[in-house]
C-alpha cells in the first residue's frame, strides 16, 4: 500500500491484509451482481443509447482502473512515482483508504439492491423499468457513481504512486461527464415530470 511492487515494510504488509479483505468482499458482491445480471438479459430493452465515444471511455475506463494498478502492483516499472512520505504517513493514508473502501462498496452495495431489475450496465431502459426514489436514492440520485467517485479516491490513497493513483480518477472522469447527462436525459424523457420532480429534491 505505500507506492508500487517494490514496498516491503510492515506497516504496507499490515495494510494489504485489511485491502486483501476488502477485495474479497468486493469480489463477493461482484458476484451477487453478475448472478443478478444474468436474468435481466432477458427483459426486452425499450430504448438504449450506448454510444461509441461510452465504449471508448470504459475501456480508458478499464486502463486507468485496472490494468495500470495491476502493473504497479506486479512490477516495479511505476516505482519511480511512488509518494516519497514517511511511514507514518503512508499507513495514515493507507487506513484512511480502507475504510472508505468499505464505504465504496457498502453504498455500490446498497444502490444496486434498490435498483433490483432495473440495474443496467449501460444507458438502457426496459420494458419493466420503474423510477427508483427510495432507500439510497432518497438522497442520493447516482449512488453508483457516487461509489465510483469513493473508489477512485481509495486508489489514490492505497497505491500511493502518482501514476497509479490518481489513474482511476484521471480515467473516471470523462466517463461521468458524458455519461450522466445523457443518463438524466433518458430518465427525462421516459419519466417525465415524476423524474423532474424527483431530481429536483436529490443531490
Amino acid at each position: 500500500v505505500s507506492g508500487c511492487k517494490s514496498s516491503g515494510s510492515s506497516e504496507s504488509m499490515s495494510l494489504q491484509v485489511n485491502v486483501d479483505e476488502s477485495a474479497r468482499k468486493l469480489e463477493e458482491g461482484a458476484t451477487v451482481l453478475q448472478n443478478t445480471a444474468i436474468p435481466l438479459r432477458q427483459i426486452p430493452k425499450i430504448d438504449q443509447r450506448v454510444s461509441r465515444t461510452e465504449r471508448d471511455l470504459l475501456v480508458v475506463l478499464s486502463l486507468g482502473g485496472f490494468f495500470i494498478p495491476l502493473i504497479c502492483n506486479l512490477t516495479s516499472w511505476l516505482d519511480f512515482a511512488n509518494y516519497h512520505w514517511s511511514p507514518a504517513t503512508k499507513a495514515l493514508v493507507g487506513s484512511i483508504g480502507t475504510v472508505l473502501l468499505g464505504a465504496a462498496i457498502g453504498l455500490f452495495w446498497r444502490s444496486h439492491r434498490d435498483l433490483g431489475k432495473n440495474w443496467s450496465p449501460s444507458l438502457e431502459i426496459s420494458a419493466q423499468q420503474t423510477l427508483i426514489t427510495h432507500g439510497v436514492y432518497r438522497t442520493i440520485r447516482h449512488p453508483t457513481y457516487a461509489s465510483g467517485w469513493l473508489l477512485r479516491l481509495v486508489q489514490a490513497l492505497l497505491l500511493q504512486n502518482w501514476v497509479a493513483g490518481p489513474a482511476g480518477v484521471v480515467a473516471f472522469l470523462p466517463l461521468y461527464f458524458v455519461r450522466v447527462p445523457r443518463e438524466e436525459q433518458m430518465m427525462l424523457d421516459h419519466f417525465g415530470d415524476a423524474y423532474r420532480s424527483y431530481a429536483a429534491q436529490t443531490g
